[in-house]
Formats: C-alpha cells, sequence, structure tokens
C-alpha cells in the first residue's frame, strides 16, 4: 500500500465513518473532565497535607 492510498483512506475514514461529538457532549465532557480533576486534586492536596501532619507529630516525639 502507498502512501497516498494510505493517507486517502485515513481521509476518508476521518470523514464518513468517525462520529463527531456535537459541541454541547464536547463541552459537557470537558466540564466532566475539570471537575474530576479538581475533585483528584483536592485529594491529592488533603492526603499531602494529612501525611505532613502525621510526620510533623511522630518527628516531634522523638
Amino acid at each position: 500500500m502507498s502512501l497516498i492510498d494510505n493517507v486517502k483512506e485515513s481521509y476518508n475514514e476521518m470523514v464518513h465513518k468517525v462520529s463527531w461529538p456535537s459541541y454541547k457532549e464536547l463541552t459537557q465532557s470537558a466540564a466532566l473532565v475539570l471537575v474530576a480533576s479538581i475533585i483528584l486534586a483536592l485529594v491529592v492536596w488533603a492526603m499531602d497535607w494529612c501525611f505532613e501532619e502525621l510526620m510533623t507529630l511522630i518527628y516531634g516525639l522523638f
């Protein structure tokens, strides 16, 4: 298969076979990813803070 055939088939697949999301679906997905990322960042921050406090308590005893 030549490079030209490969490019033509790729273009045909992207134009005719791929189901592209609508603008509404795209914005909803982006909002969901943003919210999930913020929640995950807060969970990691809370775990880090708790670990820091625990280590401060442990090392403060010795």
